[in-house]
């Protein structure tokens, strides 16, 4: 065997973190980095949160798998506070994001086979898009680089230019079931849908009899100061794909739906191994305590406010390194006027972490209990970087 035993498929960051605390992350060497990438919108209370670990310890202590063969009140305890503060009235239980918009997909499938169409079966997505890395999740993207090389791509969907209203309603016909859209892009360059958008696709969906599925699994769970960020928009889907932040860090996600569109998912349909384990519903209902908690959410709205406006003075001085701000309460992006990996570079070389995104962007995923404090001095950490950016443009 020659070089590393793991598959070659990341480009990873010559890093490599031992212990983190809070927006905080310190390497092997004692490094220490402003974490603004939060493990890609995972990490949302941030590192080592007490709760989180006295919540994951106990339930360790007690059980960790018993398959869903059985009752897991864990399970019944988390679907309940889920359907409480958001649209739905069912709830599955998944491992990834991935797996959450299959099980949307496959409900919304279902859902017209039990209304004895069996025929409609198609999804409308949007170019841009990212929901996952299956077989049918790259094929809903739709994204020429991500299925290249794996066959041919899983018939059932039909992409359409984002935005495009009009392309949306050519597209309906009698094998549509679905569309399917994230409220904000996240892999594809922090581009958020905007409300009277989302409005006209809830509208498409009742005149035609389709069902609305939304991608939440980068903006749920409070990451735009609301709880799902779709409520911005005053519309409700029919079926949406929560991940990334309920976890907080330990892999878990959940398909959300009404009892209408849950209609078809009926026992043995669908299901899971380790979806809805003991260990991730304790992990995932100590989430809750604290994102539920009075003015939690507020304050990620404000602390996204304030880091906006810091952004948006940024590009004002630097408006050959970063064109445009993008972005919803702690989702946030900087679209770049040079390669936007030469921006993050010059953020990891001021210590400070981000993800850069599709559309030549850098995305910014702070833990959603970040201080002001920090928002300040990532701010400073940004200035910094692109005028290191614009000083290497200019030379």
């Amino acid at each position: 065997m020659t070089g590393s035993a793991l598959y070659e498929t990341f480009a990873r960051a010559p890093l490599a973190f031992e212990k983190g605390e809070g927006s905080w992350l310190t390497t092997v060497t004692g490094d220490r980095y402003l974490d603004f990438a939060a493990g890609i919108a995972v990490n949302s209370l941030g590192y080592s949160h007490p709760h989180l670990v006295a919540a994951l310890t106990e339930q360790a202590g007690k059980l960790w798998h018993v398959s869903n063969l059985y009752e897991i009140p864990g399970q019944q305890r988390l679907a309940e506070r889920l359907v409480a503060n958001s649209f739905a009235d069912k709830v599955f239980f998944t491992n990834s994001g991935a797996e959450a918009i299959e099980c949307a997909i496959k409900t919304a499938r279902r859902y017209h086979f039990a209304k004895g169409q069996p025929e409609r079966y198609r999804t409308i997505t949007f170019e841009g898009a990212f929901h996952g890395r299956t077989l049918a999740t790259i094929a809903a993207g739709g994204q020429a680089k991500y299925l290249e090389g794996f066959g041919p791509k899983a018939d059932g969907f039909d992409q359409v230019p984002f935005g495009d209203l009009d392309a949306v309603e050519k597209l309906i016909g009698p094998t549509t079931a679905a569309i399917l859209i994230e409220p904000i892009q996240g892999e594809g360059g922090v581009r958020v849908v905007p409300a009277q958008t989302m409005r006209r696709l809830r509208d498409l969906c009742d005149t035609n009899g389709l069902l609305l599925v939304l991608d939440e699994v980068q903006s749920g769970i409070g990451r735009t100061g609301r709880f799902l960020a779709h409520e911005w928009s005053g519309v409700a889907p029919d079926i949406a794909a929560i991940a990334k932040g309920i976890g907080g860090g330990f892999p878990m996600g959940a398909c959300l739906a009404t009892d209408e569109a849950a209609v078809g998912m009926t026992a043995g349909v669908h299901g899971t191994t380790f979806g809805g384990n003991p260990l991730a519903m304790a992990v995932g209902n100590a989430v809750l305590d604290v994102v539920l908690a009075d003015g939690f959410l507020d304050a990620v709205a404000a602390r996204g406010l304030l880091m906006k406006q810091g952004l948006a003075s940024i590009a004002d001085e630097f408006p050959d390194v970063i064109e445009e701000i993008r972005g919803e309460g702690l989702l946030l992006g900087l679209k770049c006027k040079v390669p936007n990996t030469k921006v993050s570079a010059a953020l990891r070389d001021q210590k400070l972490l981000c993800a850069t995104a599709g559309d030549n962007v850098v995305r910014l995923l702070p833990p959603l209990t970040v201080t002001e404090d920090e928002v300040r001095i990532a701010l400073d950490r940004i200035r910094t970087g692109a005028r290191t950016v614009a000083a290497a443009k200019a030379s």
